[in-house]
């Protein structure tokens, strides 16, 4: 930590898992997350998917950091507070795959967050499996769609303390795993015992995934 702490207002390349190297400015370091700039945003990255960071070779070309979007009245800053504070924003983010989703965090539970994006509407999203965010610049939306798309209360459904009894309550419902388009990971979710989920899929095929690797649940 402390060595990365030395980096603060240079130039560094962040390896991300999953996702390669992001080069840009270090803006701020906690003990769980650290901001970055790339000349055209900030990047809340959680430490816990770098897999390396060292001083970058060239310097990207910031004329004038804008004030961050995502408020911190508190400091040292932490993956939870950021979350907090960018309730109700317009971000980017993303888990895994090819690519990332559009939308607001509307709901911070103890190990998960809901997250509404109008491609897949209501997502329970696993902390342990956000690689980063980008917030939107002021007065854009994504896909740049009118306010009336984003509804201040989007789902009805009550939402459970953990990611765990979250899947619990979606027992018998039609789900979607990791927002993945492969067909075993669409399906039934039958039932959810001892960490795994049962999924009965389109052919009838049952799968067993670990709740451990499951990043996202939605219903379509």
């Amino acid at each position: 930590m402390n060595g990365i702490r030395n980096f603060l207002g240079k130039h560094i390349d962040v390896n991300i898992s999953g996702k390669g190297v992001f080069t840009g400015l270090l803006i701020d370091l906690g003990s769980d997350i650290l901001v970055m700039h790339n000349g055209f945003h900030y990047l809340y990255i959680p430490l816990v998917h770098i897999q390396s960071v060292k001083l970058g070779m060239t310097d990207l070309a910031i004329s004038e950091l804008s004030e961050q979007p995502i408020e911190n009245h508190a400091e040292p800053i932490s993956y939870r507070k950021i979350l907090v504070n960018a309730k109700g924003l317009f971000l980017e983010i993303y888990t895994s795959g090819g690519h990332s989703i559009h939308g607001y965090l509307t709901g911070i539970m103890n190990d998960y967050f809901v997250f509404y994006s109008p491609v897949y509407h209501t997502v329970f999203i696993s902390m342990n499996h956000l690689k980063y965010l980008i917030p939107y610049q002021q007065d854009m939306t994504p896909y740049s769609l009118n306010q009336e798309y984003f509804p201040v209360k989007p789902s009805n459904i009550t939402l459970s303390r953990t990611f765990e009894q979250q899947i619990k309550k979606l027992e018998g419902k039609f789900v979607v795993l990791d927002m993945d388009e492969h067909p075993r990971k669409i399906g039934l979710l039958k039932s959810f015992e001892d960490q795994q989920l049962e999924l009965v899929t389109a052919n009838g095929d049952t799968y067993y995934w670990n709740m451990h690797h499951i990043k996202t649940v939605h219903l379509p």
